[in-house]
């Protein structure tokens, strides 16, 4: 006889989640046509099955660790080949002391996101550290505060609804830090008003965990409409091989709001390349990367599918001319597309001064490269 539990409930829920994605998300109605399209759409669906399980199955704001976003191996909402990013459940409810180091990135930030308790994508932003505004040691080591009594320095209220926080570090090195485990930093975060140890697991914490685990996988695809049947961000572009002008996005959920972003479609045939040419602007970090249409880098570990200011050759004047195409045209500032026809093009850009000037792009032949 079956034994039916709040955790059978809650698991049937996800497999039927799972297989409405299957169903919608991984078909035409989301502009997908043919079985690499499907293929891919199922792979994306796993890396953030494996994020949701990874970060929100078992969470607590009263005891609360770092888990690492993304890697290599699990990329979604964004990810970047020079960045590393940990989150960790938070309340309103509680106070927190976090220590940690800059481990030598070129720009570091502390997020606090709302919304997310149950798993849903964050509804806004509700507060920010950086390096530039917080106190660190001669050694890059820091200690920050989140809610209780107001601190002087490197302390962030904590809004009613904030759930979550998000951690950055941005590196600008000459291989890609997302991929090299001696360059993870470590931290540390620990209520400082939590009562005694957490309860043991039972059917109605476990049933939770499931489901948000369901809201996490719904909110990242069902809840996410196609690109362009939906109102883009102002950072980003419809149409493809043409940047719009970098911004600042704001209070949108899960970005950085110290950052200016650009994204754009690329769209190739298999004889053409995309030319873009433009200016690192003065700022801390800079870089490039190309997507797929889930939002997942392309192979950064055995590819060349980004680029960071360190890795560029720029010109006399201080300009970069980068190449998108299939196959390497020998030229410096190559972005492999895999093969791929169509792609993202994201640009994010911190802490900037002055003007921002917005890449411009060309689509030629191949053969006029190599000529």
């Amino acid at each position: 006889m079956t034994i039916e539990t709040e955790s059978r409930s809650a698991l049937g829920e996800l497999i039927s989640t799972l297989q409405e994605i299957d169903t919608r998300w991984c078909s035409a109605e989301w502009n997908l046509h043919t079985t690499d399209d499907i293929a891919g759409a199922h792979r994306a669906l796993m890396h953030i099955l494996e994020a949701s399980l990874v970060g929100f199955f078992e969470q607590d704001p009263a005891h609360p660790d770092f888990r690492r976003i993304t890697t290599p191996s699990r990329k979604l909402t964004g990810d970047n080949s020079d960045a590393i990013y940990f989150d960790a459940p938070i309340s309103a409810e509680h106070a927190y002391v976090i220590r940690g180091n800059l481990h030598g990135a070129a720009y570091f930030s502390l997020t606090v996101e709302e919304g997310t308790a149950d798993g849903h994508m964050a509804s806004g932003t509700a507060g920010i550290l950086n390096d530039e505004n917080m106190e660190t040691d001669s050694n890059g080591n820091f200690t920050l505060y989140l809610g209780g009594p107001k601190k002087q320095c490197n302390w962030l209220a904590l809004t009613p609804d904030a759930s979550r926080l998000t951690t950055r570090h941005y590196f600008e090195q000459a291989a890609p830090v997302a991929c090299d485990p001696d360059q993870e930093p470590r931290m540390h975060i620990e209520c400082i008003n939590a009562a005694g140890a957490p309860n043991p697991p039972t059917d109605a914490s476990v049933a939770s965990g499931i489901r948000r685990v369901c809201n996490v996988i719904r909110s990242r695809t069902l809840e996410m409409p196609p690109l362009a049947n939906s109102e883009p961000p102002p950072f980003v572009s419809l149409t493809p091989n043409e940047f719009p002008a970098p911004v600042k996005p704001g209070s949108f959920g899960f970005a950085a709001t110290d950052a200016h972003y650009s994204m754009a479609p690329y769209f190739l045939g298999p004889d053409e390349a995309l030319v873009i040419t433009g200016r690192w602007p003065d700022c801390r970090f800079a870089n490039v990367c190309l997507w797929n249409r889930f939002q997942q880098t392309f192979d950064y570990r055995d590819r060349s599918v980004s680029l960071n200011r360190a890795q560029t050759v720029i010109d006399d004047q201080g300009r970069f001319r980068m190449v998108i195409a299939h196959e390497d045209p020998g030229l410096p500032n190559w972005l492999d597309t895999e093969g791929n026809p169509f792609g993202l093009v994201f640009w994010r850009m911190f802490l900037v001064e002055g003007d921002v000037a917005t890449p411009t792009a060309e689509v030629v032949k191949v053969s006029e490269l190599k000529s």
